[in-house]
């Protein structure tokens, strides 16, 4: 190998075509890729050829191997904008003669780069086949649909035959800066030209008039997520696109509109399955009736309160588990033994308290043979609310304990804040005096000791809290 040798440059037209026949004679010569320096026409660099002869062959003579899925990944690559991507591509031509399973190899930084550029190519490529609007123009020869885009990459002739597909009938041109390409349905076949500016584009056609009032009455401001909307299309894409020249007006309305949504609502709730006596055996025995919500149609069944009717303390836990479920009783799975022990620490009797949930059935998951908790939502928190009021009316406690944030926000509302609150004595329109502290089962679910054990001390201290209350109220 001669070192006197300097590094070859190599010009080359922004095409995989032209690529492949630029590296097809150094591949075959054994050319390492230390000696060649691939890039763009348009870059602005210089061709030079080596300095003396060309280095010996490094290759071993053997006859040369393009895997069909490097071809194939390749030319996706060939269409990034990156100026390093043409040395990359030869790099790991020149590696996989060696080395047949390279691409397999995700920790190699070249297969790794080789795949970021693949898949940001291919992103490009999805959001000019969401992004390209035509519009209308009259010619001799009919109608014709024409578009300007500006994609990120390289990708209009990839994109082509997906626009050839399905607008099969129709006359259409795509242009961009790089590049061009028409269909004539009576030709059933590409061509492609030159770049076109934007300024040489239509302006506007009938069409978008009518397109923009099109997606004012598809647009649900209820499920409008900005963020998202930003991430999976740029701001840059939102100057060709008609529709996006209304949004700001419909942002600005979609607070009123929600609301009007929201009124409109069906609103479902337990309260005409709630009969007006509210003692403790007429709305146990009412329970099993109710259809309030959804959650009837799959828990095993209701699971109602237990405790003295005249309890003056009273426990709001979450909703049945799945021990609860089946029994019919609640708090006697795992957060229940945990709730007795903390109980008994407290000195409180749990045979003198009254204990319920928020929602009466078990909200769930399958997985397997498996029923996996799931949270309540708050419209069934609030379909749910007649039962537990009802109940509160019916033992008159004169503590009410909520346990965990859904009970919480069923007496408080759904913007009540459990850590910040807890700890206190409160009034809720529901029952003059509340104390919010922790679940029983968030205790449990805690992954952390150190944490495991602080949440167990504050849910402690807030029993103790309701036990001495109790007290000055003897």
């Amino acid at each position: 190998m001669n070192s006197s040798a300097l590094r070859q440059t190599i010009l080359i037209e922004p095409t995989f075509e032209a690529w492949r026949e630029a590296v097809r004679p150094l591949l075959s010569a054994g050319i390492s890729p230390e000696f060649i320096d691939l890039a763009d026409t348009e870059s602005g660099a210089t061709e030079s050829l080596f300095a003396t002869e060309p280095p010996a062959s490094t290759g071993s003579g053997s006859q040369v191997h393009v895997p069909r899925s490097y071809i194939e990944r390749a030319t996706v690559v060939a269409c990034h904008r990156d100026a390093a991507r043409w040395n990359l591509l030869y790099r790991l031509l020149f590696r996989l003669q060696s080395d047949r399973n390279l691409l397999k190899l995700d920790i190699d930084d070249d297969v790794a780069e080789f795949r970021r550029l693949e898949h940001q190519v291919k992103r490009d490529l999805h959001k000019m086949h969401a992004f390209v609007r035509f519009r209308k123009i009259e010619t001799d020869a009919g109608e014709h649909f024409v578009a300007w885009y500006e994609p990120a990459h390289r990708v209009l002739e990839l994109a082509a035959s997906f626009f050839a597909e399905r607008f099969a009938v129709m006359q259409w041109t795509i242009m961009t800066p790089d590049a061009s390409v028409h269909w004539d349905p009576s030709e059933k076949q590409l061509a492609f030209a030159s770049g076109v500016a934007r300024e040489h584009a239509p302006k506007t056609d009938d069409f978008e008039d009518l397109w923009r009032t099109y997606y004012s009455s598809i647009f649900n401001p209820a499920r409008t997520n900005m963020n998202a909307m930003r991430s999976e299309m740029p701001v840059r894409y939102w100057k060709n696109l008609p529709e996006l020249h209304t949004l700001p007006k419909l942002l600005t309305e979609a607070e009123g509109r929600v609301e009007t949504m929201i009124s409109r609502q069906p609103k479902l709730t337990a309260a005409s399955f709630v009969p007006g006596d509210h003692s403790l055996p007429v709305l146990q025995e009412a329970i099993h009736a109710c259809q309030g919500c959804e959650l009837y149609r799959c828990a095993t069944q209701p699971v109602f309160g237990r405790g003295p009717a005249r309890a003056r303390l009273m426990f709001i836990g979450e909703q049945p588990g799945d021990e609860e479920d089946r029994a019919g009783e609640p708090f006697i799975g795992p957060a229940g033994r945990l709730l007795d022990t903390l109980l008994s620490e407290a000195d409180i009797d749990r045979s003198s308290t009254y204990v319920t949930n928020a929602v009466k059935h078990f909200k769930f998951t399958e997985r397997g043979k498996r029923r996996i908790h799931e949270n309540p939502r708050t419209s069934e928190i609030f379909a749910c609310r007649p039962w537990l009021v009802a109940e509160i009316e019916a033992v008159q406690p004169e503590i009410v304990v909520c346990l965990g944030a859904t009970a919480s926000k069923s007496l408080f509302g759904s913007n009540f804040g459990l850590m910040r609150e807890r700890g206190k004595v409160l009034a809720s329109p529901y029952a003059e005096r509340v104390i919010a502290t922790l679940h029983p089962s968030a205790i449990l679910r805690a992954t952390d000791p150190e944490r495991a054990d602080q949440m167990r001390s504050m849910l402690l201290s807030d029993l103790n809290l309701a036990s001495a209350s109790l007290s000055l109220r003897s």
